[in-house]
């Protein structure tokens, strides 16, 4: 158990804490202004596979048009990208997902840009939510892995869910699948 661990739980639930030391190495790539993820707690499901990842978010000025009041789909991908990012970084590091146990952390960041595909996103607004301060999740719900074939190279596949809210019952919700390619 690394030092991040907040504590198991009766029920074998086990939460970490934001990894103050992994959080800012994952939103490495992002504009200054960009990053939007202010924590992260990172807590495991029933299944083998299922983690998820409970984050704050702040956005002061958005990165590509004038204040539009409301949290809208770009935003929506810039955040679910931040919380995938570190739900994939700090399982690695704390070697929770299956198909990924034999990744190190320098795997993540070789991979990270370049063979981290969201190869389907849907999101969907309920509520309309103030874009400023707000709370999200992001659920690894299901992974694959595809051994080298002749007709494919390997390929790890990883299903998700994802939340947004806000204090005043903003309400978007989305699912994407994401797929890591010659993941080694």
């Amino acid at each position: 158990m690394s030092a991040q661990t907040a504590g198991l739980d009766p029920s074998g639930i086990l939460t970490y804490d934001t990894d103050g030391e992994l959080l800012p190495l994952v939103l490495r790539p992002y504009r200054e202004h960009c990053k939007y993820m202010k924590s992260a707690a990172l807590s495991t499901g029933p299944e083998p596979h299922e983690v998820t990842v409970s984050a704050e978010f702040e956005i002061g000025e958005s990165c590509y048009i004038d204040d539009t009041g409301h949290f809208n789909a770009v935003e929506f991908n810039i955040c679910y990208n931040q919380m995938a990012y570190y739900l994939i970084a700090k399982s690695v590091r704390e070697g929770l997902i299956p198909v990924l146990r034999e990744w190190s952390l320098e795997d993540f960041w070789r991979l990270q840009l370049p063979n981290i595909l969201i190869t389907s996103f849907r999101s969907r607004f309920k509520r309309e939510m103030r874009g400023k301060r707000f709370s999200g999740s992001v659920t690894l719900t299901d992974t694959a892995r595809l051994e080298k074939s002749e007709r494919w190279n390997p390929l790890v596949v990883l299903h998700t869910t994802c939340r947004f809210w806000d204090g005043t019952g903003g309400d978007s919700r989305g699912e994407a699948r994401i797929a890591i390619t010659d993941p080694a």
